[in-house]
């Protein structure tokens, strides 16, 4: 197998700019990872474009052989991973393209809004996932799910769930209600606390949260069934959008 040695490799350049560019992700149905456990994780539910990888790494993870990776020197892994402490894998994946009717059949459902910090995107993502929720739905300003950040977060929670673009959350709220699905908010004011919210949602449950600074928009929380709040002592205002979310996500993980 010939080994890639060139930092200007065609291949090389096309994956650093999947890496780096949304707009490049959204024209070509393709996403950047990098890491042998996060790739390994995300190839059990989405499809290997290509696969590069040193020959030290190929060693120590000898199962990403089944994918056929090109072998890349050190210094072009350091290209790839834009930094010198790296784990010498990489790979391009399919974007996952959810059912189109997910948000027709979905029982829970995840709404963000706003949440710009890739980590706590992916945070809430891999919350959502170990806690049973069917999808999520990100509205304007969050963060990408496939950006390289995210993914890290989520360590490949993004591959597995069912997660959707929406330009207007009040009129996705309004479809979901319609269907009989109960819609929470996440505010401090004009709330309820969240044990008052009940256990039994026949028609499904969607969460909505908002960013750490801004929390949701007043349209948004109009949009819902009922604001509620987690109780929490005098000693801090609020929590941070990834450990609030993650607390609901556990809260209504049965319902």
């Amino acid at each position: 197998m010939e080994t890639i040695t060139s930092r200007e490799n065609a291949k090389i350049k096309y994956a650093c700019a999947v890496r780096d560019s949304e707009k490049q992700r959204a024209a070509d149905g393709l996403f950047f990872a990098e890491g042998p456990k996060l790739c390994l994780e995300l190839a059990k539910s989405c499809t290997p474009r290509a696969m590069y990888a040193t020959a030290a790494a190929l060693v120590k993870t000898p199962e990403l052989a089944q994918f056929d990776p090109a072998e890349i020197a050190p210094h072009v892994a350091e290209k790839l991973s834009g930094t010198k402490s790296n784990q010498g894998v990489f790979a391009l994946f399919e974007t996952p393209v959810p059912p189109a009717d997910t948000l027709d059949t979905a029982r829970r459902i995840l709404m963000l809004e706003g949440v710009q910090d890739p980590g706590n995107v992916g945070t809430l993502l891999r919350s959502a996932a170990a806690f049973g929720f069917d999808a999520v739905v990100l509205g304007p300003g969050c963060a990408s799910p496939l950006s390289p950040k995210t993914l890290r977060s989520s360590m490949g929670a993004a591959g597995r769930l069912p997660t959707l673009h929406s330009d207007d959350l009040p009129a996705a709220l309004a479809a979901l209600r319609a269907r009989g699905v109960t819609t929470l908010a996440t505010a401090l004011y004009r709330s309820r606390p969240l044990d008052e919210a009940g256990n039994d949602f026949p028609g499904g449950l969607c969460v909505v949260i908002g960013s750490e600074g801004q929390g949701l928009t007043d349209r948004t929380v109009e949009a819902c069934d009922m604001a509620v709040r987690i109780p929490m002592t005098d000693r801090v205002e609020s929590l941070n959008a990834a450990v609030a979310g993650s607390v609901l996500l556990w809260h209504f993980r049965g319902v």
